[in-house]
């Protein structure tokens, strides 16, 4: 054979070998062909791991056993002594009134939406609160009231957050010595601690922002394993439910919802770029995206506000605030039906279009100033004061009474009227004098003129100027008709018109709302509209009109409408607010409790605080830096390892940023705890920097390393403990834990040894007390130590329209809603009584103070001051006369010539009820 051919092996005979098995012995199940892969691509799957666990969670056993332990630690440390202190804690002079509230079904309105709120009154509800407690002041303590329910409620979620750090971490790939070290960090952060042992909605915030975060990041996991799964379609699910209630406690979670979106667009920008992806297969990710992220978000938050409406059906403080259509779904706020005609003697009830719409009012009381005629405001209440009478200023006679012996004739466009207020028998009337607030020159006064039988003069005199009529009513825009026409009253001889503002008068017009005649009046702030008409020559089967009673869309817009518009303007100073620069720094926190040589003061673990602070500006750093690297050619990003870490960390650090930086466009008041949702990111991204560093490390010295700083962290919580929990302290100790001058807690409450605080039995005091000031030679860098109530200035009485708190002492943050309740006119007389023995107690404790005749007012714990031009803090006005103090009456009107003093006293023998101008 030729040496070019090879000779083929004799076959060995069957039976000697055994039978031959597979050439791979271990095929790969998950391995696809080309074609099979093209499919794949065509469907969206893109090529995956060997293994898969659900949102790409690959715990083992001991992890799960590590958790509990977490778990366990995390409620020993937030459930401490959580019945400690006994009584009202900052904040919850306002959230545990609102639970109560809810309980009374009593009608209020909060700056925040309703779904932390309605856990924390659940919880108060299933253990037996009948709501009848008042959370008046800071430091009151509790009786018969299930606080400790109410708080675990925040405490938990405060306990559930610190695992969803851990698995949050773990499903971004990170190693288990990360993970821990962050869930740590979160159980021992003691900012986060105060705040969530506490009946405070921070809590609730965070965790919903927590398990938002987590569920996202399953979702992305799950997504780039396959989509559309059933695993896909439930952390989808669960990211958009967890996005509705983040959004349902507060409205920062407005910020979650943008980082999400941002995720959310990149990732849909990614597809569109995939050629593999067809359009249609795109467009089925874009509205699996719309439903769960913003659709079921938008239900789930409607929904707490239906859940909220359902409950408050009674009227309450928040009625104030909202339309007359509104308040008419309100039990006891709803009004019978009226005639829809207003013809001339028509006794009718006037109300302002534009500021929440209340109503022309006037009493028995005078200005102090200026023309010292009968005060005209506006009052939020329904009232008897309310009530006018219109009539033909150019009828012949008495034009009060020549009505009664004519046809009736309607009130049309241009008619020249004159308004009668019914009580008091004046008139409406304006003059060339300056309001007493609104002191400028485009402003005149109105006032009350008149005495019975006088008919008055052209000053009382006024044309009604119609401005539109209802659509569905053709006759309202030619003639006056009730709630259907809305119509301008200028004065005749002036030719101001009749205004209102938000502005509010001072305590001798008992806080209600200015009303002046403007020359220059803003459209909006000069309308006017009839809410009841009667006239006693209309037959009973006259027409008839009432209000339209809004469904949950219209109230739920309009109570939107209301809560931005008074967070917009919670622009004024308290006394613990900071801005965000002075965050990450951790440069003050808040005062939140004082009592019995203890204090509570929110303050951050400052080595947590300031490592993740230094890892942002770290990452920031850094990546700018490789930013400028691949600018010059470098391939820093083909690295794997920096691709990983880069997504990761930069996902974090937006997260921060979103939730962070957006507090620098506000004006409003601003407090350290707006900080904790980003804090949360900030400690995350801190973790994932120890991630990257450790990386190349032998897992024993990682583990050595963070061992090390969670001791650093549990020594800061532990040495700044007493401030968290309410212990006691010295002030040795309190004066050395000073470490920033800003840190603004009263050393000087404590006392200077322990075995006083065994010695000494402090007894606890409901009642307000007096502002004690310390010896500024003990202050040595401590704040003066005030006890907690309503406070008080030494030198004068505290003015009843604002809070003076004393440095140092707690005050709650504002409640603007709540400043003055509705009261009864038939209680108000008794309420002058104790007002003014209130004031002078006030005034027997402080030298050289008089007791002058006080108007009742009810002062908030808060600052008062705070957003005048939103609050609607009107009180009624009570019988009794309110006293002029001297030195006001003099700043008002100033000196007068001598002939100008004759001439008033002329003019007042003349006419002894008012004075014609």
């Amino acid at each position: 054979m030729s040496g070019s051919v090879r000779v083929r092996r004799q076959p060995s005979p069957p039976g000697k070998l055994p039978p031959s098995g597979p050439r791979f012995p271990h095929p790969r199940h998950d391995h696809l062909d080309a074609d099979q892969r093209r499919e794949a691509a065509s469907k969206g799957i893109r090529p995956g791991r060997k293994t898969h666990a659900t949102g790409g969670l690959n715990l083992a056993r001991a992890e799960w056993r590590l958790l509990v332990v977490i778990l366990i630690v995390a409620c020993a440390v937030r459930l401490f002594r959580i019945s400690q202190p006994n009584s009202v804690v900052f904040d919850e002079v306002h959230f545990g009134k609102f639970a109560s509230r809810y309980i009374k079904s009593s009608y209020f309105v909060d700056v925040h939406p309703p779904l932390a709120k309605l856990l924390i009154t659940l919880a108060g509800w299933i253990s037996g609160y009948d709501g009848n407690f008042d959370f008046k002041d800071i430091a009151k303590v509790y009786e018969n009231v299930p606080y400790v329910s109410m708080r675990l409620v925040p405490a938990m979620m405060g306990v559930a957050t610190v695992p969803l750090a851990y698995l949050t971490l773990r499903a971004l790939d990170c190693r288990v010595t990360t993970a821990l070290l962050a869930s740590l960090f979160i159980t021992f952060e003691n900012g986060m601690i105060t705040q969530s042992r506490h009946i405070l909605l921070d809590s609730p915030l965070i965790f919903f922002t927590a398990l938002t975060t987590f569920s996202w990041t399953a979702f992305c996991n799950e997504d780039h394993y396959e989509p559309f799964t059933e695993s896909w379609w439930i952390w989808l699910t669960m990211t958009g439910l967890s996005l509705g209630a983040v959004v349902s406690c507060k409205w920062v979670g407005l910020f979650t919802i943008a980082t999400v979106g941002l995720g959310t667009l990149k990732q849909l920008w990614m597809l569109l770029g995939d050629l593999r992806i067809p359009p249609r297969l795109w467009i089925k990710h874009f509205i699996a995206r719309a439903i769960c992220l913003i659709l079921i978000p938008l239900i789930f938050y409607m929904s707490m506000f239906g859940i909220h409406f359902l409950i408050l059906t009674n009227s309450g403080d928040g009625d104030g605030f909202m339309s007359s259509e509104f308040l008419h779904t309100l039990r006891g706020r709803g009004m019978a039906d009226t005639f829809a005609d207003v013809a001339v003697g028509s006794e009718v009830t006037i109300r302002h279009l534009n500021t929440q719409g209340g109503y022309l009012h006037s009493h028995p009381h005078s200005y102090p100033g200026g023309s010292k005629q009968q005060q005209v405001t506006l009052y939020p209440h329904r009232d008897s004061n309310n009530d006018w009478r219109i009539v033909n200023a150019t009828s012949e006679g008495d034009p009060y009474t020549a009505w009664m012996d004519q046809d009736v004739s309607y009130i049309t466009h241009g008619t020249r009227v004159k308004l009668r207020h019914i009580q008091t028998d004046k008139s409406l009337h304006s003059h060339d004098i300056r309001p007493p607030v609104s002191d400028v020159d485009f402003q005149n006064e109105v006032s009350g003129y008149g005495i019975p039988g006088y008919a008055g003069d052209a000053n009382d005199d006024w044309i009604v100027e119609i401005h539109k009529g209802d659509k569905r009513d053709r006759e309202s825009s030619k003639r006056l008709r009730t709630l259907r026409t809305h119509f301008r009253l200028r004065h005749v001889m002036t030719g101001c018109y009749l205004f209102s503002h938000k502005v509010k008068l001072p305590d001798w017009a008992y806080e209600q709302q200015e009303v002046t005649c403007n020359k220059q009046a803003v459209l909006a702030n000069s309308l006017w509209y009839v809410e009841t008409s009667y006239h006693p020559k209309f037959p009973a089967d006259a027409p008839k009109v009432n209000y339209k009673r809004p469904g949950f869309f219209a109230k739920f817009w309009e109570l939107q409408k209301v809560m931005w518009t008074t967070n917009a303007g919670l622009t004024d100073r308290h006394t613990y607010d900071s801005r965000p620069d002075a965050w990450p720094r951790l440069r003050r926190g808040i005062n939140f409790w004082v009592k019995d040589h203890r204090q509570i003061y929110l303050l951050g673990n400052p080595m947590i605080w300031w490592l993740s602070t230094a890892a942002v500006l770290s990452y920031a750093a850094v990546r700018g830096f490789l930013i400028l690297r691949a600018k010059r050619g470098y391939r820093d990003f083909e690295s794997t390892v920096v691709v990983k870490y880069d997504t990761l960390c930069g996902f974090l650090f937006v997260g921060w940023a979103l939730h962070y930086l957006p507090f620098y466009l506000m004006r409003r008041q601003l407090f350290l705890h707006h900080y904790l949702p980003a804090l949360y990111f900030a400690i995350l991204l801190a973790c994932s920097v120890f991630d990257l560093v450790t990386s190349t490390l032998r897992p024993r010295i990682r583990l050595q390393i963070a061992a090390m700083l969670l001791v650093i962290a549990v020594w800061n919580y532990s040495y700044f403990s007493p401030i968290v929990y309410g212990l006691p302290w010295t002030k040795s100790k309190c004066q050395r834990a000073r470490w920033l001058k800003t840190w603004d807690f009263s050393c000087n409450d404590f006392l200077d040894d322990y075995t006083q605080y065994r010695s000494t039995i402090v007894p606890t005091s409901q009642r307000s007390s007096p502002a004690i000031m310390n010896d500024p030679n003990q202050n040595a860098g401590g704040i003066g130590a005030v006890p907690i109530g309503e406070p008080v200035k030494l030198q004068q009485p505290a003015e009843p329209d604002t809070s003076t708190v004393a440095f140092g002492q707690a005050e709650p943050g504002r409640d603007i809603f709540a400043d003055h309740p509705h009261k009864d006119l038939n209680s108000q007389e008794n309420e002058a009584t104790r007002a003014a023995e209130d004031v002078q107690d006030i005034s027997s404790m402080t030298p050289g103070t008089t007791s002058q005749a006080s108007t009742p007012s009810v002062q908030t714990s808060s600052n008062d001051d705070e957003f005048l031009e939103t609050s609607v803090t009107s009180t009624s006005t009570p019988s009794t006369s309110l006293e002029e103090r001297p030195e006001e009456r003099e700043h008002a009107e100033g000196p007068k010539p001598e002939e100008e003093a004759e001439a008033d006293r002329a003019r007042e023998e003349l006419f002894p009820q008012g004075q014609s101008i």
